[in-house]
């Protein structure tokens, strides 16, 4: 059986925090699967055209060893889903304790979750005060993992957060 990692995102995506991310789960011998809302090509802020592999009504969330969440406006274009199905395909990761990574705005979209009371966890600082109201430990550090949870700020630390997908896909 292929281990899979799924990457959950839509429009306007921070390229780079797919890009780096995925090369990361490549090379430590994952296949990575891009869910979307509506199976479409996401179209990435900087320019980028990423094919969708499965709509997230089609994804079986069972079936990946685990997630990315990258950042950009599309955690956040992911909440507004009217049924929302992209928190559901999440909330699983983070009940079977599959490692979860998420960077800048990703964590944000994991309050959907309604999995983040007591969880330490970094982001993008504009949206700390939204994790904290929900419960979360938040630190402004480059990484944090906390169990199955791996945060990031920004690409800027890229290094740390991609050392720390590989620690958690080993």
């Amino acid at each position: 059986m292929t281990k899979k990692v799924a990457v959950l995102m839509t429009d306007l995506v921070e390229d780079s925090e797919y890009t780096v991310p995925k090369d990361t789960i490549l090379e430590a011998g994952y296949e990575v699967e891009v869910v979307s809302p509506e199976g479409k090509v996401v179209e990435g802020k900087q320019g980028g055209k990423f094919e969708a592999d499965v709509s997230v009504a089609d994804a079986n969330a069972e079936d990946y060893a685990a997630l990315l969440v990258p950042g950009g406006f599309s955690p956040d274009v992911l909440r507004g889903d009217a049924e929302d199905r992209p928190a559901k395909f999440a909330k699983h990761f983070l009940e079977a304790d599959k490692p979860v990574f998420a960077i800048c705005h990703g964590p944000q979209f994991l309050i959907d979750t309604g999995l983040l009371k007591g969880r330490n966890l970094t982001s993008v600082k504009n949206v700390k005060t939204d994790l904290i109201n929900a419960g979360a430990d938040w630190e402004d550090k480059s990484v944090i993992v906390d169990n199955n949870l791996v945060t990031s700020r920004t690409p800027d630390d890229f290094d740390d957060f991609t050392k720390a997908i590989s620690e958690a896909l080993k």
